[in-house]
């Protein structure tokens, strides 16, 4: 019994090249949300002033 050995896990420092390369996953994964956003709301943008310059729609309030 005395020669049992229990495998433990060893603890290491941080893997800098893992790091890197989980940081660059997280910035390209939220860098595309924040595109996918922006063009987003371009899209809203520009059918808004398509519909204001075909007359389909004003931003005059109407008179009572």
């Amino acid at each position: 019994m005395a020669g049992h050995r229990v495998a433990h896990a060893t603890l290491k420092g941080p893997s800098v090249v893992k790091e890197l390369i989980i940081g660059l996953a997280l910035g390209l994964a939220a860098g595309g949300l924040w595109k996918m956003h922006h063009w987003n709301e371009q899209r809203k943008t520009r059918a808004f002033y398509d519909l204001l310059e075909r007359g389909e729609i004003n931003v005059i309030a109407a008179e009572e």
